[in-house]
């Protein structure tokens, strides 16, 4: 983003993405609103946007309409589905420059981490636009019980019907997509729901698919959005006319969506404390480079940044040493420079209760080896070591720019340590051993393991979800299309 004259004027060209402040797209041409929110950098806490603020009647306003368009959404011919796709990744295309400096405003999140936000969306319509034609089934050899002879057997997958997406803070754009573009694939009307505090994005792209659906004939309510704090949550996860609610966010509020959803489906994208392990054999230098880029990018606010830094040590005085050293690489400042890749947390509360844990760790027996303090408005990319497995800065989701270093014996420790977690979403180990690689592919109790990388590693045609208290189900077009459809048994006696 270029430097304005003005550091607190919105450019112009992000301006022109930013929604009516009294409307949501909810129905067939929207409805007005009365609340409204102030959207702030975070940086330094501007304004951005006032953006409009939904309630717990406009979601249900936006279930009823969901509902009605249920069986005309399913019965969207699969070349609509695959065009409407295809034309909103084209549109994200379009807006790509405007869109990175819109997320950067709202987020706080440095520029470059904005940038792969909007590519990973381009390429997550564009993947789920190859979905609709893969919806099949197969055959199914019924005739295997006695009594059976000659009957003919084969399941479909269709449409689960209205999907509730729930999206966090820190990806708006992308988690967003990640729920709206599967729906679109699979037949099902869906309902977003962005995070309070960064829905401007969002609603520019829900106005825009909108759009794309009225000029294909298809219904304009498929897509609907509304804004709104946690009585609107509750309003769209507890109506018993909603088919699957997919939730990314923290394990806490996951866990009570779950209970209050079931016996319908979850879909649930949640915290962790991501592992990254370096053995005697790694390549130190690949390996460092990695608790660089990986603890500190998006400012640590993303659920699979290295958290958890465990080192065998035979390298680990090493591998503190190099760390150290090049930490000052790692720039903090605005977001809307092309340099910095920390900036400030999404909030003064996120900052404080960061900084609460750093002193509590530092209390528990921990040392701040760097950082530890407050560098403007954001927090100093920080490195501990010794932090007790009980202290929240080693066991729970910090989501900050924070790493904890740990020293084992041996590989044995460091796949044990990684283990022991209520968290199990992505880990990393680095090591030129082959067989390490596979006990560690093995062994990890985790959704995903990375060698030779980041944990936060994440190609979107993958499956992306975690074990244990990370959540259930899988993320990716063509996982979430399994998520948000059913299968559908067909026996015939001929």
């Amino acid at each position: 983003m270029d430097d304005p004259s003005n550091p607190n004027e919105v450019p112009a060209a992000v301006r022109a993405l930013i929604a009516p402040t009294d409307r949501l797209p909810v129905g067939d041409s929207g409805i007005t609103v009365a609340a409204t929110r102030d959207v702030r950098f975070p940086f330094d806490d501007s304004v951005v946007a006032t953006s409009p603020l939904g309630s717990a009647a406009d979601a249900v306003a936006a279930i009823d309409a969901a509902s009605g368009v249920r069986a005309t959404v399913a019965g969207l011919r699969t070349g609509v589905r695959r065009a409407v796709l295809q034309d909103v990744a084209a549109l994200v295309r379009e807006h790509r420059e405007a869109l990175v400096d819109l997320l950067v405003l709202e987020t706080g999140k440095p520029l470059v981490d904005c940038r792969v936000e909007v590519d990973r969306t381009i390429l997550t319509w564009s993947l789920a636009a190859e979905e609709p034609a893969r919806l099949h089934g197969e055959t199914v050899p019924v005739d295997l019980l006695p009594g059976s002879e000659g009957l003919i057997g084969y399941f479909t997958r269709r449409p689960a019907g209205v999907v509730v997406g729930i999206a966090g803070f820190n990806y708006p754009l992308m988690l967003a997509s990640h729920k709206i573009a599967p729906a679109i694939a699979a037949g099902c009307p869906v309902i977003v729901k962005p995070a309070p505090a960064t829905p401007l994005a969002t609603l520019w792209l829900v106005d825009r698919i909108r759009e794309v659906l009225a000029a294909h004939d298809a219904p304009v309510a498929a897509v609907q959005l509304v804004t709104g704090e946690a009585d609107v949550g509750v309003a769209l996860t507890t109506d018993p006319r909603v088919a699957v609610v997919s939730f990314t966010g923290s394990a806490t509020v996951g866990h009570a969506i779950a209970r209050a959803c079931a016996p319908r489906k979850a879909v649930l994208e949640l915290g962790s404390n991501a592992a990254l392990v370096i053995c005697a054999d790694a390549d130190l230098d690949r390996a460092v480079d990695a608790v660089l880029r990986g603890g500190y990018y998006a400012s640590g606010q993303a659920c699979i940044s290295v958290q958890r830094l465990i080192v065998e040590s035979a390298v680990a005085d090493e591998v503190r040493r190099r760390i150290l050293a090049r930490l000052p690489e790692v720039v903090v400042g605005d977001p809307r420079q092309e340099t910095t890749r920390v900036s400030a947390l999404i909030d003064a509360r996120a900052t404080d209760a960061t900084l609460q844990r750093i002193s509590d760790a530092v209390d528990a027996g921990a040392q701040v080896l760097a950082g530890g303090e407050r560098r403007g408005s954001a927090i100093a990319p920080t490195l501990l070591a010794g932090v007790p497995s009980s202290a929240e800065a080693w066991e729970q989701e910090i989501f900050a720019p924070v790493v904890a270093l740990r020293e084992v014996a041996d590989v044995d420790e460091a796949f044990a340590v990684v283990n022991d977690s209520r968290y199990g979403l992505h880990a990393a180990v680095f090591t030129s051993s082959l067989a390490t690689a596979h006990r560690a592919i093995d062994i990890l109790e985790v959704g995903g393991v990375v060698i030779n990388d980041v944990p936060g590693f994440r190609s979107d045609a993958m499956p992306y979800g975690g074990v244990k208290d990370s959540g259930i189900g899988r993320e990716g077009p063509h996982w979430a299309v399994e998520e948000f459809t059913v299968t559908r048994m067909a026996v015939i006696r001929p």
